[in-house]
């Protein structure tokens, strides 16, 4: 976890003087801080600044703390596991419960007890540190296990796994694809793949795959992780498939027979519906968040996951938030690609 002296509290609070207050308790633990008056001006802020946690007062002049709150969900993705911690002098149930549902992590009562306050950033920065280590080592597993497979004959055991995988050299040339790989290309209605590389059928989809594989490409060769999730349209179908493309860094120079880029292919209906307690134990989920991220890896849609569990998209939408947070995850496509990555390393027997 950062050091206090190079974490970043954003403290949003039309009250002047209890701003000054809390701008200087911060600052006396160690913190940086940036503060706003209100709602907009904490906008324009933002547009510049990444901030490790932020304190909002919910009852402001014009854009008040829910509305700034939904704002950044939408359009900030990166800040999702941000922890965001309401100040109130409202400590109605309906006020807390409404303020979960927007996506807020936690609340502090005024008038605010600055002790609470400042052991209320710590456990909630220790809890991102805690999400963003485990999320490293799912990756890295993921990584390692087949970092070394080239040469070997161990890319046999890449076809007892259920998800597709494609392994690419320095250049983006395949180096191997296991079985559910080439059984997803042989249907070429959304993907080809060759000795050549891999492209979407889609023009859409290609650009955002390709953008995906040269990302991970620059990030192996410069010994960097990197991960990015990309999801392709079928020509045909609604349906759609995730993918995971993931660096694979190595200290020495790459040469032509090892894989730099693990692509991990996920087709929505090819898969069983991933277990809900595996989910749990993985990522630490609730019952109802697994239940959400197990609908959402099999239908990829909100609004399908949304009538197949007879909720509002707006709770659907709060535990996705719940779920970024989780497993370390801004976007959709990566939230998908993780879910189905980590469990699904093995084949889930027939019933």
């Amino acid at each position: 976890m950062k050091g206090a002296d190079s974490v970043l509290i954003f403290v949003v609070e039309d009250e002047q003087a209890l701003r000054n207050d809390i701008v200087e308790e911060l600052q006396e633990a160690g913190y940086h801080v940036l503060a706003a008056a209100d709602g907009q001006q904490a906008l324009d802020l933002l547009a510049d600044s990444t901030p490790d946690l932020l304190l909002c007062d919910i009852t402001m002049p014009g854009l008040d703390g829910y509305e700034l709150l939904n704002i950044l969900r939408q359009q900030r993705p990166e800040l999702a596991a941000t922890p965001f911690v309401f100040l109130t002098a409202l400590s109605e149930p309906r006020e807390v419960i409404d303020g979960k549902l927007s996506g807020a992590d936690d609340y502090l009562i005024k008038p605010v007890d600055y002790d609470l306050m400042l052991a209320t950033i710590e456990a909630h920065l220790r809890q991102v540190k805690r999400i963003c280590r485990r999320h490293d080592d799912e990756m890295t597993t993921l990584r390692g296990a087949i970092s070394g497979l080239s040469g070997g004959g161990a890319e046999h055991a890449l076809d007892l796994i259920s998800l597709g995988i494609v392994l690419l050299d320095e250049q983006g040339k395949q180096v191997h694809i296991n079985r559910a790989a080439q059984e997803m290309a042989a249907d070429a209605d959304f993907i080809h793949v060759s000795t050549k590389g891999v492209w979407a059928v889609d023009p859409l989809s290609n650009r955002a795959l390709q953008h995906a594989i040269a990302e991970t490409l620059d990030s192996a060769r410069a010994g960097v992780e990197k991960v990015a999730g990309v999801m392709l349209q079928h020509a045909h179908e609604t349906s759609g498939t995730s993918i995971l493309a993931c660096a694979i860094p190595r200290a020495d120079p790459p040469s032509s027979s090892h894989p730099c880029v693990a692509l991990f292919l996920s087709a929505s209906g090819r898969l069983k519906r991933v277990p809900e307690a595996l989910l749990m134990e993985l990522f630490g989920l609730t019952p109802t968040e697994a239940k959400v991220a197990g609908a959402l890896a099999s239908s990829a849609r909100a609004t399908d996951v949304a009538a197949e569990l007879g909720v509002s998209q707006t709770t659907i939408s709060f535990h996705m938030r719940n779920l970024f947070q989780k497993t370390g995850t801004n976007r959709q496509a990566d939230l998908i690609a993780l879910i189905l990555a980590g469990p699904m390393m093995c084949r889930v027997p027939d019933e």
